[in-house]
């Protein structure tokens, strides 16, 4: 029955501030998820395997090696114990491995440009953010793909400076239309550093593009003294060239940058079945094998440099030869990597929340949340490459941004999993219900207590009823994206930087951004 008594209006009044107090920012202390929950529940190797794949690590650095070291590391390396054979690989005993693991760091701190952005990472401590090296922005509107420019880059940053669940910023897009490539790594930097205040990661094309970069960001620290006290930039570096081989100038970079006191991600990104073994397990022995390198590397350096351990092998589809980091075996792939990371005791990251599909279509849905909520579950550190991309890495999407701030915000609720004790387990709502009470449990004071802090909502996934989508003339999730997407770019960015600081940046630098 339909009611039409006069209290009828009130009642809907009630339910609108309710709604209004729903949709306003929670505080930090009440937010059902947050960055740094601690995951850990899933485990998809046992305690045995990770012995073999530990054991099996150490023995491709004893046996194997690595080729290709520049003469810098091979000094390093070799006054650190390593062995310089007459194949000109270097091979790492293991006593040299555990020596320099215990002299890593455990815990790195990667610290926002405001301080309400630093991230913990230690333990099972998850965080999500946005990488990689995509070629193009997808636009769904027209089912397009066009080069990424710094614009669109500097975009991505201010759109992600806004999503509460991307917890940092790692460059998800290259500047194709900067040429020079000094002026696109310091312009990325620009880019991303105007465009939010969350942690950055960056890379450098070259060893001598470093000190350019460090000039800016004391610039932007207020100094290198505060710079090095708060180091707000991480250094992506693919130091590796999988299978087991040192990219040189990468190694020079990664040198440079930690004199700089750069954090440094260690990234060894092998593609299983064409630079890593096809095997799940394979993939991941040599991704320890090779970081286990780098581990060795830094700390012969600088012991106890911040340094994530950055496992990143990939998915291959073997009919075709094609990535595949939408794949269940990619997602079992970071899963087990950051199991290792945890019996090494350091912090680690890996790729997760990454699409196939070429745009943000139900395929690009089922392959975002499979990997980003078993990477959640399993307590990786740094879930990179968590929101936006597309077409195996090719093509990042504002919008897809967007929707996987929902995304990972579901996956954050899963890490945080089922409270038990006397008050979730609610007997005494049961009594008070079922004795005499109204027989359900919509409106109690319990239920309306705990709406906030135990319930996630989606920003923009609709579950509204058929009837309900029809009167609100039928959203379209995309679009309604697009909107958000226009409604961010239509403010100034929060992170800008003072004039008299922007004037002096553009003074030094040749900055493509317009003022």
């Amino acid at each position: 029955m339909t009611d039409l008594s006069p209290n009828r209006p009130a009642r809907t009044g009630g339910r609108s501030a309710r709604r209004a107090a729903r949709a306003a920012p929670l505080a930090a202390e009440t937010r059902p998820i947050r960055a740094g929950l601690s995951g850990g529940q899933y485990k998809p190797l046992s305690d045995a395997d990770v012995l073999k794949i530990h054991n099996a690590a150490l023995e491709a650095l004893e046996t194997i090696g690595l080729a290709d070291a520049p003469e810098s590391g091979i000094k390093l390396l070799t006054e650190a114990g390593a062995i310089l054979g007459d194949d000109g690989r270097i091979r790492f005993p293991r006593a040299l491995v555990e020596d320099m693991l215990a002299k890593s760091c455990k815990a790195v701190t990667l610290h926002g440009r405001t301080p309400e952005h630093d991230l913990e990472l230690s333990g099972t401590r998850v965080h999500y953010g946005t990488a990689g090296a995509a070629v193009n922005l997808v636009e769904p509107d027209g089912r397009e793909y066009r080069h990424s420019t710094v614009q669109d880059l500097h975009d991505a940053a201010r759109i992600a400076q806004q999503l509460d669940n991307i917890h940092f910023i790692q460059r998800p897009m290259v500047c194709r239309d900067i040429l020079d490539n000094l002026e696109m790594d310091y312009n990325t930097i620009y880019a991303c550093c105007s465009g939010s205040t969350k942690h950055i990661g960056t890379s450098f094309t070259e060893p001598d593009f470093v000190g350019p970069a460090l000039e800016m960001l004391h610039m932007i620290a207020g100094g290198e003294d505060a710079w090095r006290a708060r180091p707000f930039v991480s250094n992506s570096n693919c130091f590796v060239v999988p299978p087991m081989k040192f990219a040189t100038e990468a190694c020079e970079v990664m040198e440079a940058c930690i004199r700089g006191g750069m954090p440094v991600l260690l990234l060894s990104a092998g593609m299983a079945g064409a630079t890593a073994p096809s095997t799940i397990a394979g993939a991941i022995v040599q991704a320890c094998a090779e970081c286990l390198a780098g581990i060795v590397y830094v700390n012969a350096l600088s012991p106890g440099h911040p340094a994530i351990f950055g496992t990143w092998p990939f998915g291959l589809d073997l009919r075709t030869g094609a990535m595949t980091v939408g794949s269940g075996e990619q997602a079992l792939l970071s899963a087990g990597c950051s199991q290792m990371h945890k019996f090494y005791g350091i912090p680690g990251g890996a790729a997760a929340g990454a699409s196939d599909s070429k745009l943000p279509d139900m395929q690009a849905g089922w392959e975002q949340m499979c990997s980003s909520v078993m990477a959640g579950l399993s307590g990786l550190n740094m879930v990179y490459e968590a929101a936006g991309m597309h077409a195996s890495l090719l093509g990042f999407c504002h919008e897809s941004l967007i929707l996987g701030d929902d995304i990972i915000g579901q996956s954050l609720r899963c890490v945080r999993g089922i409270e038990v004790d006397d008050e979730t387990l609610a007997l005494d709502q049961m009594r008070q219900v079922c004795l005499g009470g109204p027989g359900h449990y919509l409106g109690t004071d319990a239920t309306l207590a705990r709406m906030q802090t135990d319930h996630v909502y989606p920003n923009l996934g609709d579950r509204t009823s058929p009837k309900e989508w029809v009167e609100l003339g039928k959203p379209d999730l995309i679009a309604n994206a697009t909107a958000r997407k226009l409604e961010i770019l239509s403010e100034r960015s929060s992170a800008r930087f003072s004039p008299d600081l922007d004037r002096a940046i553009r003074e030094s630098f040749n900055i493509h951004l317009p003022a």
